[in-house]
């Protein structure tokens, strides 16, 4: 009997071509696409959106193409549960979120998962750059980054845990990005071309802090600019609208190049300081995942990566507790951020990580 695979589709390229390669692998294959917000009103242009209505014909288009039942699945609350409300408070902590890892966690490979478990399917596939492999002498399975260093997502999957990885195949892992646009124009799927989306689904248009002015129906007061002295260097729009490390966008004119260092939440103040001053060696992560060991029994050398676009940086990490770590690198890193994550790597293997507290 084949086996049966459940097969997360966007309506991009990416989902597309795994699905194709699942039914050429032999799978018994069926296309499902997470219905997680309503998009289609969301920005001008749906070139950079996702979950739009017409992501879903594509979807449906390339799944006729293949033969395959395609279904649609309605996750909306749990993804406001679970992203949005955890972006929103990010930043009204002054935390920077990253939504990205949240939707895999919690939404894409929890309730997938958790599916097709229920359904009787062997496997979860999606459209990921990155490898999954078994280790048999460890008994482990492990998460590998993509060939295509250029697409790797590993970053974004540290957080699954071995009993969604025994589920999960990514036939993307060892292919280019270009290479897979070829696959899809020879099987004539009508998004071969299509442009890859950008930024957060649920705000395309890059505005954060209007979106959670209007989600919320909050309004966030203007405060203080100040140094690392105190002093006050003017006025800031509301404390949701800055990050750690950001310049533009201030609005002030000052004698030389200010950024965010940090906020004061009680004192509802955004301090800022010159670059030099950005830079930190160490940092605690709590919330962790390990993929390659159950623990970290003692202080090892590894690569660490502060966010999604950074290359992999030494350092040290040592387990302090069952859910935090203690991360020194071996040079200075610019504007570690709170809320982001810290993913730990040995060599092309990914070791876990957690989020920066």
């Amino acid at each position: 009997m084949a086996k049966k695979a459940l097969i997360a589709m966007s309506g991009g390229v990416d989902s597309s071509v795994a699905a194709y390669l699942a039914t050429q692998m032999g799978y018994e294959s069926t296309g499902i696409t997470l219905k997680l917000f309503d998009n289609d009103n969301a920005c001008e242009s749906e070139e950079k959106s996702c979950c739009t209505s017409q992501d879903i014909k594509d979807a449906q288009s390339v799944c006729d193409r293949l033969g395959i039942p395609y279904y649609v699945y309605n996750f909306k609350d749990s993804f406001k549960e679970n992203v949005i409300s955890r972006f929103i408070s990010a930043y009204e902590n002054g935390r920077t979120p990253n939504p990205c890892i949240d939707c895999n966690r919690y939404i894409k490979f929890e309730k997938l998962v958790a599916r097709a478990e229920e359904l009787d399917y062997d496997c979860v596939i999606t459209g990921h750059y990155s490898i999954v492999e078994y280790d048999k002498g460890a008994d482990r399975y492990l998460l590998r980054k993509s060939v295509d260093l250029t697409k790797d997502q590993s970053y974004v999957l540290y957080s699954l845990s071995q009993r969604k990885l025994s589920k999960t195949m990514l036939p993307l892992g060892g292919l280019t990005k270009e290479y897979v646009r070829e696959i899809a124009e020879k099987q004539n799927f009508i998004n071969a071309r299509k442009h890859d989306s950008q930024d957060i689904c649920f705000i395309p248009d890059g505005d954060y802090a209007k979106f959670i002015e209007q989600y919320t129906g909050k309004t966030y007061p203007n405060g203080n600019f100040v140094d690392e002295n105190g002093a006050i260097l003017g006025e800031h729009k509301g404390i949701i609208r800055y990050t750690v490390g950001q310049r533009k966008g201030l609005g002030l004119a000052l004698p030389q190049p200010m950024y965010v260092k940090e906020k004061n939440l009680a004192e509802n103040k955004v301090i800022l300081c010159t670059n030099d001053r950005l830079f930190s060696k160490e940092l605690y992560a709590t919330d962790i995942n390990l993929i390659a060991y159950d623990r970290i029994d003692k202080p090892i050398k590894i690569k660490a990566r502060v966010r999604y676009n950074q290359s992999e940086q030494p350092a040290l990490v040592e387990q302090i507790d069952e859910n935090t770590l203690h991360i020194v690198f071996d040079e200075p890193q610019r504007a570690i951020s709170k809320g982001q994550a810290v993913v730990l790597y040995d060599g092309e293997y990914v070791i876990g990580g957690g989020t920066i507290v």
